[in-house]
């Protein structure tokens, strides 16, 4: 039976379509999504092989359903034949090759001896598109024996800790330029050598002409007791204070124009860390510096906390040192 749009046109552009949204809705970077992502090759191959194997039993059953036509009907399919796009004779030809299709006229030539009620057996050969394919599984199955169990190339698992490492290099590299979020809400104590070390080198080269170099306060006032001008100890205070700067028209000016926001971090970690280091000569308190206590430590002899400061620099001070 014809079809206005043949088999041969019709199974490519389906098949067109679907790998064309796959590759479309599929972010697979620089590559094919196909080759980036095997998994979207097979769904492919099982997808190309379920249409052929839908226009096949199709064919079949038009086959039969033709010979069940009236003559007249028959006489209509017949004409649309000669229509554009119609199933060639070399189609045809290609199809009864890969089915090994008899007409219902033929089937007597492979019809067996057995008869049961009446219904009788026919002795049809595996269609050659079946066999082929068990062949193509048999040989994947070599090459995939071969290469992953001789070659011993990379299985699925070790396939994605490869890739999340490459995403890790990936994350880091956007790192080194992305923009810094650190900010007041975010900011956090370091506690660590290497970030006090760095916050140290900072505080060295910025603030040494107003705080000197153990902090004990020049131009600007003594860092290593617990008494503030600005917004107070702790973390976020000092971080603030360091961002926006000191008192309105003296005092320190603003260094967010200067330092990075994670480098303010390391500086204002520093600082802190010098707490209770008792400096040689330290500068007088200012009249209007207030004690600061810190309302999250410990009371009542419990033990001190990660977050109280002063007890945490005498861990610290001597390394960065």
């Amino acid at each position: 039976m014809k079809k206005l749009i043949p088999s041969y046109v019709r199974v490519p552009l389906i098949f067109a379509i679907v790998f064309g949204a796959m590759e479309y809705f599929i972010d697979s970077g620089d590559q094919p999504a196909f080759i980036k992502y095997p998994m979207v090759l097979l769904f492919l191959g099982v997808f190309l092989f379920l249409l052929i194997a839908i226009e096949i039993v199709v064919s079949a059953v038009d086959k039969v359903t033709y010979h069940l036509l009236t003559d007249e009907q028959k006489k209509q399919l017949d004409e649309a034949q000669s229509l554009p796009f119609t199933e060639s004779a070399f189609y045809q030809n290609l199809l009864s090759k890969l089915t090994r299709s008899k007409e219902i006229e033929q089937e007597a030539d492979v019809m067996l001896d057995h008869n049961y009620d009446g219904i009788r057996e026919l002795d049809n050969v595996l269609p050659p598109w079946w066999v082929y394919l068990f062949y193509g599984t048999i040989i994947f199955a070599g090459i995939y024996l071969f290469r992953y169990e001789v070659l011993g190339s990379d299985n699925q698992a070790q396939e994605f800790d490869k890739e999340v490492a490459e995403a890790k290099i990936a994350v880091d590299e956007y790192n080194k330029t992305a923009p810094d979020m650190m900010n007041r809400d975010k900011v956090t104590l370091l506690t660590d050598a290497s970030s006090l070390a760095a916050g140290k080198t900072i505080f060295l080269a910025n603030c040494v002409a107003c705080h000197r170099p153990d902090a004990g306060g020049n131009i600007g006032p003594n860092l290593t007791d617990e008494f503030w001008i600005n917004n107070g100890g702790g973390i976020k205070n000092v971080f603030t204070t360091i961002t926006e700067g000191g008192r309105d028209g003296k005092g320190m000016k603003s260094w967010k124009t200067d330092l990075k926001p994670s480098d303010i971090q390391r500086v204002a970690s520093y600082v802190l860390s010098l707490q209770g280091s008792k400096p040689v000569n330290p500068k007088p308190t200012e009249p209007e510096a207030k004690k600061w206590v810190d309302e999250t430590a410990p009371k009542d002899g419990a033990k001190p906390a990660v977050t109280d400061t002063t007890k945490i620099a005498t861990k610290v001070v001597a390394a960065v040192k």
